[in-house]
């Protein structure tokens, strides 16, 4: 997927050449620090957020690599849910899912 930037300066707008959606991703990727906000975990309590990026950042790798894709943009889920959930977590998960007893569905 492409699309085109403009850029507003100064009452002008400038048209820039056109970009790959994966550019724009591994951009946002390359300049990650945390977990920023997500509008549907408003709470403190972020176990339920730490839990959707993992299915989410599963169901985008088992969704794009049966269709032959590149899994690079599911990389932004696993940094979301490694900066949020506690490794124990992880690591248990992990060993449900290669067990087949993972209660998530992915």
């Amino acid at each position: 997927m492409r699309c085109v930037l403009t850029l507003f300066f100064r009452g002008h707008r400038k048209r820039l050449k056109s970009v790959k959606m994966s550019d724009i991703i591994e951009e946002k990727i390359k300049n990650y620090r945390t977990a920023p906000f997500d509008a549907r975990f408003p709470n403190t309590n972020q176990t339920r957020n730490c839990f959707q990026n993992y299915l989410d950042f599963h169901r985008c790798n088992k969704a794009l690599s049966d269709k032959g894709q590149d899994v690079a943009p599911c990389d932004w889920y696993q940094r979301v849910y490694k900066s949020l959930c506690p490794l124990s977590w992880v690591a248990k998960w992990d060993d449900q899912i290669e067990a087949g007893s993972f209660p998530g569905k992915i």
